[in-house]
């Protein structure tokens, strides 16, 4: 926050500060070579211009101490199996609304709770079997959830691509400096869906990976990791339901699924049990998966829990499922569809970050400080007309990382993003995720489709 070096990164600052400039500056445009040679792209929807970019990657890695992953971990782990079991309780009892810790109008009017879920129990008890968890850093010891992804979490391809690629480039700074391996995450994911898999399975769970198809902002993610686990990456036209089994087809004929890792949104799963008209599903998947006969991950329905106006709850939630207080703090959020709160919100909106309940990517949120007359005015009227799909934040004081620029180190706003793993077995969070980067001087956006890039990340060992 003012500008000190941190120990994690005094190994790194004496090699950075013995290097030439010229061979960095040279390094950073052979970083960019390799993306655009291997093809780590992503689409931006709504513009103009071409559809498909390239995604802007920083050399400088961003680096966490083994005493600050240690602690962060802990957190991670209590949240992550927080939400899993707020969502077990509410598709059956739903005791924490019995119990007045969360409104009834919270589920009951909320579109991502899917009623076709109520009583349904995934194999293994696991809803969330991919978790990404959004964290930004205010202070020396202090970190903050900005968001749970619980329904696709994406950019995982990005925390492997990266580490390859400065792998390559910098090798020796990995023999210099302890740094915990990401690159097992491909392995660690199959062994945990196979993990997940029905008990009819047998001993070699079949697993696939479910895409919407090329034309999909990361549909380059979904390729990847099913190229690096071994499976068959398929689109709903490939599958059918086969004597009660869901099955992709082969050069042999329909071979049954066990695993299901989905990357299309809940309404366009099954256009018998959601939207009729969605090409992008599977006619009677869901009612497979009802009957135990497929696991699909994450489950239908988990939207719910990254969830917006769920979030202002999760220290709640937290609580409510581990008896404990909640090890990482929530941003300070104010629910639109209060009228004190929309009140509140509609007085200071210039001051503020408004984002919709169910955005993501950055798209339809409003930075009050960086807004124009006209924007604000343009909200407000938003505000009013819905306010239920809103939610309010303060500007955080984030703290931030330096970035190479032409004439040097420059400091940039960033998040990170932990990657967690959910079987029977336990939880397994990658050391490190996914840093991404606000390239613009000042901006506190940093999603790729808003003008951030990434960055490796790095955990060192003890």
């Amino acid at each position: 926050m003012d500008g000190a070096l941190r120990e994690a990164y005094s190994d790194f600052n004496g090699w950075f500060e013995s290097e030439d400039p010229s061979r960095l500056r040279k390094k950073q445009a052979e970083a960019e070579r390799l993306f655009r040679l291997t093809g780590i792209t992503f689409n931006v929807y709504g513009r103009a211009e071409a559809t498909e970019r390239l995604i802007p990657f920083d050399i400088i890695p961003r680096i966490i101490s083994a005493r600050e992953w240690s602690r962060l971990s802990r957190g991670i782990e209590q949240r992550v199996r927080a939400i899993n079991a707020f969502l077990h309780d509410i598709y059956h009892r739903q005791e924490i609304i019995r119990a007045g810790r969360l409104p009834v109008e919270m589920i009951a009017k909320n579109a991502a709770f899917l009623p076709q879920m109520i009583g349904v129990s995934p194999p293994g008890g696991v809803y969330t079997h991919i978790v990404g968890i959004d964290l930004v850093r205010t202070g020396p010891d202090e970190f903050f959830v900005l968001e749970d992804n619980a329904r696709t979490p994406s950019g995982v391809s990005y925390m492997l691509e990266n580490r390859e690629t400065m792998l390559h480039m910098f090798p020796e700074l990995f023999s210099q400096n302890r740094v915990q391996p990401v690159q097992n995450y491909p392995r660690q994911l199959r062994r945990s869906l196979a993990a997940c898999a029905p008990t009819s399975a047998g001993d070699r769970p079949t697993v696939a990976v479910l895409t919407p198809g090329i034309y999909n902002s990361a549909y380059y993610e979904h390729s990847f990791l099913a190229d690096k686990m071994g499976v068959e990456l398929v689109e709903g036209h490939d599958l059918r339901v086969v004597d009660g089994r869901v099955a992709m087809r082969t050069t042999r004929g329909y071979q049954p699924i066990d695993v299901l890792y989905r990357r299309v949104d809940d309404d366009f799963l099954d256009p018998l049990n959601f939207r009729p008209d969605s090409a992008l599903g599977v006619p009677g998947i869901l009612d497979v998966y009802r009957a135990g006969g497929i696991t699909i991950a994450n489950a239908p329905g988990t939207g719910i829990a990254d969830d917006k106006a769920i979030y202002s709850y999760m220290p709640e939630i937290v609580e409510f499922y581990t008896g404990e207080k909640a090890l990482l703090k929530n941003v300070p959020t104010w629910r639109c569809n209060e009228p004190e709160s929309l009140a509140y919100v509609l007085d200071n909106l210039a001051e503020l970050v408004v984002k919709e309940v169910h955005g993501s990517g950055g798209y339809g949120m409003l930075i009050g400080p960086t807004s124009s007359k006209r924007e604000l005015e343009e909200f407000r009227k938003k505000l009013k007309a819905k306010p239920d799909n809103y939610i309010a934040q303060p500007t955080l004081s984030l703290s931030t990382v330096p970035i190479f620029t032409k004439s040097g180190l420059a400091p940039r706003h960033v998040d990170l993003r932990p990657f967690v793993l959910v079987s029977p077995q336990g939880v397994d969070i990658t050391p490190g995720g996914l840093t991404r980067v606000a390239l613009k001087k000042g901006s506190l956006v940093v999603n790729s489709s808003q003008g951030g890039g990434t960055k490796d990340t790095w955990v060192l060992e003890d």
